[in-house]
């Protein structure tokens, strides 16, 4: 599916602002790690491990290829990097597209 010039551009525009509020929040989860009570290794194993994960989570790093923009906006979605208010600038065509990646038009 092609989606619009100006749904690409705001994806490209909004992308960063996102990538940084969600890294800004994995950096409190990661002070509240090294901040609890245990053994000094145990904290910094349980950082390395949650760095590990998180590095490859689309509100880390993602590769901007615009036939991805929905397959990323669906992954931010799901890691709870944006939610469907921040997308309420886009096409009603792409939001609809993402509703059925998530399985929101599916009949129950």
């Amino acid at each position: 599916m092609d989606f619009s010039k100006e749904d690409w551009n705001l994806f490209r525009s909004k992308l960063p602002d996102w990538q940084e509020a969600y890294m800004e929040r994995l950096n409190k989860e990661y002070i509240q790690i090294l901040s609890s009570e245990g053994k000094a290794s145990d904290k910094f194993w349980e950082l390395e491990k949650r760095i590990y994960q998180d590095k490859r989570s689309p509100g880390v790093i993602v590769q901007l290829r615009r036939r991805d923009m929905p397959i990323q906006l669906t992954s931010l979605l799901r890691d709870g990097a944006i939610t469907r208010d921040d997308l309420k600038e886009f096409s009603p065509e792409l939001q609809e597209y993402l509703g059925f990646l998530l399985g929101e038009n599916r009949k129950k």
